[in-house]
């Protein structure tokens, strides 16, 4: 996958924010995603790619657009149109989440983002739409936990891997019912928790980059978060332990009809994101830990995104100002 791609793939996710945004505070979180998923389509199909939706709004039933193995990209927009489809542009894969924490942006909250993930084909687990047990931490602890030890142990070896103790430690957890004896063991410990209703994707990025002020993510989110979590993982050198949670035959005939025969397997980054050419793109709807929310001026609107690749190995931070077009234009810093 040619790396310029990334300034592609940064274009759909900003004007995803762009369009969430006019949405915020509204109250709206089925308008707020509607408009991502649309806005994110109709810009990827300007994108030079042969792209297939791997994680998307849900099954192709369910989901009028961007829906598992979805056709994307210039290549199947010339079909559509009655061209032919084009063999001559890049095959890609594509994980996608138009606006991770609907209700964060419907209510004005922080840390809600447009995001997706883009790999050579085959480099993205095709995931269920299911729950999964997630561990979140930085490079320096990646091999000093395991995700069935208790969260007691866990958080004493982080603490040892940062030259830390465990009252230093931050660990983000969703607000969840079913994370009450999560909570309660954590607390035991003396370290800190910042309970958080919606977002466990922008929290895993914020635990691998030092200075965050995070030091772990732990509990269970979705499975499609995961793998656009290991994606980002695999470029910022952290590291993501993962298992999905299966309740019901239903679960199991979903992962087996999607090739997943091991159901107890715990995943890592590589295993969920074993792409050679990984691209990871977002921009902030709200402001975030990371990144700044979408700004409105009288002379445009202004995005503070990330773009991470492992080939070749960077991470960018992009403050973009998108100006209307007009006489006398203004740019504002």
């Amino acid at each position: 996958m040619d790396s310029d791609l990334s300034l592609e793939f940064l274009r759909v996710v900003e004007q995803a924010a762009i369009a969430c945004a006019h949405t915020m505070g509204q109250g709206d979180r089925h308008k707020s995603d509607q408009v991502a998923v649309e806005t994110m389509r109709r810009v990827m199909d300007s994108v030079p790619i042969d792209g297939t939706i791997v994680i998307g709004e849900g099954e192709r039933d369910e989901a009028p657009m961007l829906y598992i193995g979805e056709k994307v990209g210039m290549a199947h927009a010339r079909d559509r149109h009655g061209h032919g489809a084009s063999d001559e542009f890049p095959q890609v894969d594509i994980a996608v989440d138009p606006l991770e924490g609907t209700n964060l942006c419907a209510t004005g909250a922080p840390n809600a983002i447009a995001v997706l993930a883009a790999s050579n084909r085959g480099g993205l687990l095709h995931a269920p739409d299911l729950y999964m047990e997630k561990l979140v931490v930085g490079p320096s602890s990646k091999d000093a936990v395991e995700l069935d030890a208790p969260p007691a142990d866990n958080l004493k070896a982080i603490a040892r891997s940062l030259g830390r103790q465990v009252e230093d430690l931050v660990v983000i957890v969703l607000d969840r019912p079913r994370h009450e004896q999560l909570i309660s063991d954590i607390r035991a410990t003396g370290a800190r928790i910042r309970l958080i209703g919606d977002g466990d994707l922008s929290a895993g990025i914020t635990a691998a980059v030092v200075g965050s002020g995070v030091h772990a993510v732990m509990g269970t989110g979705g499975a499609p978060e995961g793998v656009l979590t290991a994606a980002a993982m695999r470029c910022l050198n952290g590291e993501i332990f993962a298992r999905l949670v299966v309740r019901k035959p239903e679960d199991e005939e979903r992962c087996r009809a999607m090739g997943i025969t091991d159901l107890r397997r715990i995943y890592r980054a590589r295993d969920l994101a074993p792409g050679k050419s990984l691209v990871f793109a977002a921009t902030g709807v709200t402001d975030g830990t990371l990144m700044r929310g979408v700004r409105f001026f009288g002379d445009g609107t202004r995005t503070g995104s990330v773009i991470m690749q492992n080939d070749p190995h960077r991470i960018r931070f992009i403050d973009s100002i998108h100006v209307t077009p007009a006489k006398d234009v203004k740019i504002h810093f």
